[in-house]
């Protein structure tokens, strides 16, 4: 007969995640999971397999909890650009632990993505995600009039996407916030 789990593991999922979000994959060790998830090591392997497989649900946790509270704005009725504007700045204008920490994504980006075809999927999976909610915004854009007809969607959706995950990167830098500021306002002056 199986033994109950003793834990809970979408709490212990979520604890994962913070953990790697904070340090990395490769600086977090196994030690630091079993005393960061308060289990041992063999109901994390139990559970969810190895480190690589907990980092990558972790990622997809995390994507499946930014993703959408960050879009809303974009499909709401009314004016488009206002929003979009919007999420640039909040990329932009994070605070300072924000800065630091980064977004996940980008972080699995920059880290893994280039060796582990797993994370780079995902990875790829969450751009066009972004890439899509921008496309279908700014077309909605131009079809209100607020988007000048000769702008076309899907490029500016494609370079506020790079935009936003350089603006990540840059952000962990000591000036990075004063940087990603100027250079969203230089992006944005684009859609007028």
């Amino acid at each position: 007969m199986a033994r109950t789990k003793e834990f809970d593991p979408d709490a212990a999922l979520q604890a994962a995640l913070e953990l790697f979000w904070r340090r990395g994959y490769e600086a977090t060790s196994m030690a630091d999971l079993v005393e960061g998830l308060g289990i041992a090591r063999a109901s994390i392997y139990a559970t969810f397999g190895s480190k690589r497989e907990l980092y990558l649900r972790a990622l997809e946790r995390y994507s499946e909890q930014q993703d959408p509270d960050r879009l809303n704005d974009l499909s709401r009725p009314g004016p488009v650009l206002p929003a979009v504007r919007a999420l640039v700045r909040r990329y932009a204008e994070a605070g300072e632990e924000d800065r630091k920490r980064g977004c996940f994504v980008t972080n699995t980006a920059v880290e893994l993505a280039p060796h582990d075809p797993a994370a780079a999927r995902r990875v790829e999976a969450s751009l066009d995600h972004l890439e899509t909610a921008l496309t279908s915004a700014l077309l909605r854009a131009r079809a209100q009039g607020e988007l000048p007809a000769g702008r076309e969607p899907r490029a500016l959706a494609r370079m506020l996407v790079v935009l936003m995950q350089g603006i990540r990167v840059v952000g962990k830098a000591a000036d990075g916030g004063t940087r990603a500021r100027d250079a969203a306002e230089q992006a944005l002056a684009l859609l007028d």
